[in-house]
């Protein structure tokens, strides 16, 4: 739906999420320098900065929920112990807030040093869900088509409005007959990895069975998310009773 495809960030082309983290832990940082190196005179902009974080962590901890229903396995697990370590910096920094509105600095400053320390665990496994675990990464970037027309199967091998997968270079490319046109697109989606080919066909979309995102046959863009990046499309060709394809540049 709509509130789903704004936390994922669809319609920003890009995850949601790493974007809008950079603000509490930029502020959270700034008000543990200010602790360190400032005086009673910045005393006051730590403690905005205290509060900018956290109301920046709520949306932010939204996106990540929403990316953290899609998961499953040891992605689920890391993003279990994720979410605990944000938790925790969030309450922390709540209470280093509070302390600070009394007037209580030194209580407030210690809280806040705590709060960082759950920040940095939780930024650490947040980056090994993104870079060692791939969630958020567009699964088809390292996908190598065709570059020149390359046969990938025989026109009698296409059943009409049939989609089917066939491997070239290694990456999967969906197939699919609608009449004399013939379309073709990468079959992994982008989003978690999903098998298109399986998916259901819907007015010259197809839809991944994991998680309903949705993708143009035409241009693989994204139609409907929690996809944010476009399928990569082939250009297709019917040639001497085989169908060739090659990257679309």
């Amino acid at each position: 739906g709509a509130v789903k495809n704004i936390l994922s960030g669809t319609w920003l082309g890009h995850a949601l999420r790493p974007a809008l983290s950079d603000v509490p832990i930029g502020a959270w940082v700034s008000a543990m320098l200010l602790d360190l190196f400032g005086d009673e005179a910045t005393d006051k902009a730590a403690q905005r900065l205290v509060g900018i974080g956290i109301l920046a962590a709520v949306p932010t901890a939204a996106s990540g929920l929403s990316d953290w229903a899609d998961t499953g396995g040891g992605q689920r697990r890391v993003g279990l112990v994720h979410a605990s370590a944000n938790t925790t910096s969030l309450l922390l920094y709540s209470s280093s807030w509070f302390a600070r509105r009394r007037g209580n600095r030194g209580l407030g400053a210690i809280f806040g040093f705590a709060g960082g320390g759950a920040t940095l665990v939780g930024a650490y496994l947040g980056g090994h869900l993104s870079y060692a675990q791939g969630v958020g990464v567009d699964q088809t970037v390292f996908d190598e088509g065709p570059d020149d027309w390359s046969a990938v199967a025989t026109e009698d091998e296409l059943t009409d409005r049939a989609p089917k997968k066939v491997l070239v270079n290694s990456a999967g490319v969906l197939l699919y007959k609608d009449g004399d046109r013939i379309y073709a697109i990468a079959s992994r989606c982008s989003h978690l990895g999903g098998p298109l080919e399986e998916g259901e066909i819907r007015d010259h979309s197809v839809v991944c069975p994991w998680h309903a995102s949705a993708f143009s046959l035409a241009d693989g863009a994204v139609i409907e998310g929690p996809a944010r990046s476009p399928q990569p499309p082939y250009d297709v060709r019917a040639r001497e009773g085989k169908i060739e394809i090659r990257v679309r540049t």
